[in-house]
């Protein structure tokens, strides 16, 4: 009977440590990832792709479309309109966020451009939302509420 006690004591002990073993995973999974906004804002919708290679972030596109699918940073009126008013233009900021995302892997803060906050905001939930969709490795695109309060 001690000897069967003790089995099964022992057995208890050795599932107990291996369970501890398996981690979470926060590595990003490799493929394309997409997190989009739920509504048009000013008859834009933005949206934020990127691709995961070996882990890493590789490359991210950060942009809106219209309901027709024209891309806002290809909007000439729209970028004079914008850059007389605000200082700055979808193209430059897009990159900008983009290229910060890419260098920072997701994992550092992300600096707002002055004339670009609202874009900043929603920038800021949709890459949140992509590179937790790249750590689950679910490539189904994640609708995201971007309103501001």
């Amino acid at each position: 009977m001690k000897r069967i006690l003790s089995l099964t004591l022992i057995l208890l002990l050795v599932t107990m440590s291996l369970a501890g073993c398996g981690e979470t995973t926060t590595e990003l999974q490799d493929g394309y990832y997409t997190a989009q906004a739920a509504e048009f804002h000013f008859g834009w919708k933005e949206y934020v792709t990127i691709m995961v290679k070996g882990g890493s972030i590789v490359s991210v596109e950060y942009n809106a479309e219209n309901p027709s699918g024209f891309i806002k940073s290809w909007d000439n009126a729209y970028m004079q309109n914008m850059l007389h008013s605000n200082g700055t233009y979808p193209n430059e900021y897009t990159r900008y966020y983009a290229g910060e995302l890419l260098e920072g892997q997701g994992k550092e803060p992300i600096d707002a451009l002055t004339g670009a906050t609202s874009s900043y905001s929603s920038f800021q939930k949709l890459s949140a939302a992509v590179v937790e969709q790249a750590r689950k490795g679910d490539s189904s695109i994640v609708y995201v509420d971007t309103a501001t309060e």
